[in-house]
Parts: C-alpha cells; sequence; structure tokens
C-alpha cells in the first residue's frame, strides 16, 4: 500500500524514494535514488513485512526519510532555523551523519526528557520556525503533525479498519482509501493499536497555505487544502 502511495505521489519527487515499515517490535527500511518503480521490485519490497509504514518522494530541497534506531521521519518542508541549532547541537558533542535539516528534530527527541515520543516530538517543534507536515514512525506507533501555519498539506484517509496519511489525497485513491479530513495545523495524530487520538499542541496561527500546491506541486485529481486543485486552476484561469 505504501509502495502504491508513493507511486500515486511520483510528482512531488523524483531523486530518491524511501520506505520503512513496523513489524511491532523493530523497523525495517529500504530506500534508494530514483524513481519509485526503479528503487522497489517485488524481492525488495518482500524484505518489508510489517503492520505500518511511511514513506517518501525525493527532490533535492525536500526532507527525507531518515532512520535513527528505533524512530523514523518523513518530512514535506523546510526549517530555516536548522542551521543555526545545528551548529548549537554540534558545541554540545552532537554528531550529525547528514546534511538534512529532518536531523536536527531527530536529535532534540533524542535529547527530551519527555516520558514518550509523542511527548517530545510538539516539545522540539513548538518554537520551530518553518514548514513541517511531519510523519514518525515508532515500533509501536505513527504520529503525524503539522506546523501553526499549515503551510504544507497533510490529509488523513480510511482504508478498511486502518488509518492512511498523505501528502495529497490522490494516494487514497490509487489504493481505494477514503479521504476523511485534513490534519489540521498545529494539529498532532497518533496512531497505535488502541486506534487515533487527536491533540492540538501547537498554537494555531494565521494560516500561510503554499500557493504553489494548487498551481505547481500537486497532481489535478487531489484535493489540497480542503479544495479541488482542477477547480482551483480552472479558477485561476
Amino acid at each position: 500500500m505504501t509502495y502504491l502511495g508513493l507511486y500515486a505521489l511520483q510528482h512531488r519527487g523524483q531523486e530518491s524514494c524511501g520506505i520503512v515499515v513496523s513489524n511491532g517490535e523493530q523497523l525495517l527500511s529500504e530506500r534508494d535514488m530514483g524513481y519509485v518503480s526503479e528503487a522497489f521490485d517485488q524481492s525488495r519490497l518482500d524484505r518489508l513485512p510489517g503492520t505500518s509504514a511511511i514513506g517518501h518522494v525525493r527532490y533535492s530541497t525536500a526532507g527525507e526519510v531518515s532512520l535513527r534506531d528505533q524512530i523514523a521521519i518523513c518530512h514535506n518542508g523546510n526549517l530555516p532555523f536548522a542551521r543555526e541549532e545545528r551548529k548549537k547541537l554540534e558545541r554540545e558533542g552532537a554528531i550529525f551523519s547528514s546534511t538534512s535539516d529532518t536531523e536536527v528534530v531527530l536529535h532534540g527527541i533524542a535529547r527530551s526528557r519527555a516520558a514518550s515520543v509523542a511527548e517530545a516530538i510538539p516539545e522540539v517543534l513548538r518554537d520551530t520556525e518553518g514548514a513541517f507536515s511531519m510523519l514518525f514512525l515508532t515500533p509501536k506507533e505513527l504520529i503525524a503533525i503539522r506546523d501553526p501555519r499549515g503551510f504544507r498539506p497533510l490529509a488523513l484517509g480510511r482504508l478498511h479498519d486502518a488509518w492512511v496519511i498523505a501528502s495529497e489525497t490522490c494516494a487514497f485513491d490509487l489504493i481505494d482509501a477514503k479521504y476523511v479530513r485534513d490534519i489540521e495545523p498545529g494539529e498532532m495524530v497518533v496512531i497505535n493499536e488502541e486506534g487515533l487520538r487527536s491533540t492540538h499542541p501547537l498554537s494555531e496561527q494565521k494560516h500561510s497555505m503554499c500557493i504553489f500546491e494548487h498551481v505547481y506541486f500537486s497532481r489535478p485529481d487531489s484535493i489540497i487544502f480542503g479544495q479541488s486543485v482542477n477547480r482551483s486552476r480552472h479558477k485561476m484561469g
């Protein structure tokens, strides 16, 4: 299902792609350069058994799938604060293994005194300036969070008794999932064996949604920010 979702979102990034799955005890990952159809054949997908998963298609200015032991992050957006925060963390002894701004968030979570990953995430992102729609996968939970301004889209869907999350609703259509609603600006959704829990740990701010989603990034058959992309483009001429 994750593979098909990425295939539907291929237009959002052609540089590389990756999938991380949880089997309930550990995370397994596969990633490579190029298109989804080139990076993943059936034998590679067979190496990813599990009950929950996240995936990402990437272009050079976007976030990526990052795996650090027992947590994986999938990030759509940009964090301008990351460069200075990275320097600060390095002065304190942190060691980085990539140039991705997403890794700064990983270090913040690792250093948090919060009782759980779900509590650490808003603690790290609460004062963060930037655009982010993020998915976090641990062996037991899938966590989604959207920045308070709602700059990047993030949609919630339903597939039988499972929940699905994607940047665009066209990913739901390919797997016959039903679009439920947008994840709201400042909202965090936690999905585990107990079901779905929604909170708003990030104070909602004046909305600042990216105009390029309707003009350029998104597929015409998607619903973005609650509106049909195709209809919006017709209205804009």
